[in-house]
């Protein structure tokens, strides 16, 4: 079931969006496949701290963060990825790695990839694995009030650090 502060915080705001759902996926490509959405278009939110502070870094499907990137974009001195056991302690009405892209319904900042801003529509997890929401960028630009900004690249061009 999709958490009810999401469905609170998009009904408050008067946002079109539509629901659908599909069968649990392994990662967020395979959520994108399943969905029958361009990975481009499904928005992963990866949790992240920045000297200290919660933040929400919003990347295609098949895109990695890029740590120093984001970092710099935030104007950060330090940046981590936050370990499985933080995101379930911030987020406890969402399943694990199911998280939706918005930082006001958490009191989070968000950052969300450049390549998002051309495209007319996104479309991302509700808060479940098998729950998505498909959104116009434009609304999810409106609720969000993202840092737009250029931090990730396909997996495969960005080393482990």
């Amino acid at each position: 079931m999709r958490p009810r502060s999401l469905d609170e915080f998009l009904t408050k705001n008067r946002v079109p969006y539509t629901t659908f759902r599909h069968a649990p996926p392994f990662t967020a490509m395979h959520a994108a496949a399943i969905a029958h959405v361009p990975g481009r278009s499904w928005a992963k939110t990866v949790v992240c701290y920045a000297d200290g502070d919660v933040v929400l870094a919003v990347v295609p499907a098949h895109y990695k963060v890029d740590c120093d990137r984001l970092r710099e974009l935030i104007g950060a001195g330090a940046l981590r990825l936050a370990s499985e056991r933080e995101i379930a302690e911030l987020y406890p009405d969402c399943e694990q790695g199911a998280l939706p892209p918005f930082g006001g319904a958490y009191s989070r900042r968000v950052y969300v990839e450049e390549c998002f801003v051309g495209d007319p529509e996104m479309v991302f997890s509700a808060g479940t694995h098998t729950d998505c929401i498909r959104m116009h960028y434009g609304d999810f630009a409106d609720l969000a009030s993202p840092v737009v900004g250029k931090f990730s690249a396909p997996r495969r061009e960005i080393p482990e650090s």
